[in-house]
C-alpha cells in the first residue's frame, strides 16, 4: 500500500503567449480550473499506476474542496485521511507559455493545517511506502517519516518546492527525488547528498524532449529494482533506482 501524506490544491491556469516580466499585463487565453498539489498528482499517478493508495492531506469547507477531490475520489484513491478545515482550499496560480515554461504561486491554504497524526499507526508497517513532498508542514513530514521508520516502512520524498530541510533527515529516507535546483538547495554537493538517502538520490532534468534523471547514486549492493506496490524491502535490503521520467512542465507544480 501507498500513502501519500501532502497537498491537494486547485489549479488555476492562464496560458499566455509569453511569460510576463516584472510588472507587466500580459493577455492570456481561457483559464482552467483543475486539481493538483503536489500530494494529490503524486497519489493519482500511483493509483493509475495501479497501485492501492490512501492520500492524507487538507481541504478547505469551501467550494473548490470537491474539485480539489474529484480526481482522486473517481479514480480510487482512498481519500478517509483527508481533513476538511476552516481555511481555504490550497491554490495555485499558474501561467504556462507557448513554449511550456511555467511561473507558479501558491497559497498553501488547508495544506498548512496538514498534521502526521492524521496517518494512524496501523497504516505505517514493513508493507507501506510512504510518498511525500515539501508542500505541507515539513515538521510534520519529518515526524511521519521517523514514525514510518521505526516500523520498517519504505519512504520516497520529493524535494519540490525547494524549502530548507534537516540535512540528518535524508537517512531516514529510502529515496529523495529533486531537480537540480532543489538538490542544490539543500547546501550540499549533490554527491555528497545521494550518500545520505538510504537508497539514493535521483535528480531531475525539466520536461524537454528526452530528457531523464540525470543520475542516482545507490548505496545498496545486489537490492531488487523498483518500486513495487504493496511491498516493502526486507530488513537491511535496498532498493535499487527505478527510472523516473521528469516533470511535465505545464504540470511541474506536480
Amino acid at each position: 500500500m501507498i500513502v501519500v501524506f501532502g497537498s491537494i490544491n486547485v489549479d488555476f491556469i492562464i496560458p499566455v503567449p509569453r511569460l510576463p516580466r516584472a510588472g507587466e499585463t500580459v493577455l492570456g487565453g481561457d483559464y482552467a480550473l483543475l486539481p493538483g498539489g503536489k500530494g494529490a498528482n503524486q497519489a493519482l499517478a500511483a493509483r493509475r499506476a495501479g497501485a492501492e493508495v490512501v492520500m492524507a492531506g487538507a481541504v478547505g469547507a469551501d467550494p473548490f474542496a470537491g474539485l480539489a477531490l474529484d480526481l482522486l475520489r473517481g479514480d480510487g484513491v482512498d481519500t478517509r485521511l483527508v481533513r476538511v478545515v476552516g481555511g481555504p482550499t490550497g491554490c495555485a496560480a499558474i501561467m504556462v507559455s507557448s513554449e511550456g515554461e511555467n511561473t507558479i504561486a501558491v497559497a498553501p491554504g488547508a495544506n498548512a493545517s496538514v498534521r502526521s497524526d492524521q496517518v494512524p499507526d496501523e497504516l505505517l508497517c514493513a508493507g507501506t511506502t510512504l510518498v511525500a513532498q515539501m508542500e505541507v508542514p515539513p515538521s510534520e513530514t519529518a515526524m511521519l517519516i521517523k514514525r514510518l521508520r521505526t516500523r520498517g516502512g519504505y519512504s520516497l520524498l520529493n524535494l519540490a518546492p525547494a524549502l530548507p530541510i534537516d540535512i540528518a533527515l535524508l537517512g531516514e529516507i529510502d529515496l529523495v527525488v529533486a531537480n537540480e535546483g532543489e538538490a542544490a538547495a539543500t547546501g550540499s554537493d549533490p554527491a555528497q547528498l545521494a550518500c545520505r538517502p538510504r537508497q539514493g538520490l535521483v535528480v531531475t532534468r525539466g520536461g524537454g524532449a528526452g530528457d531523464s534523471p540525470r543520475w542516482s547514486k545507490n548505496r545498496g549492493a545486489g537490492a531488487r529494482s523498483g518500486l513495487a506496490p504493496g511491498s516493502c524491502p526486507a530488513p537491511g535490503e535496498r532498493r535499487s533506482r527505478t527510472s523516473l521520467p521528469g516533470p511535465r512542465r505545464s504540470d511541474s507544480h506536480a
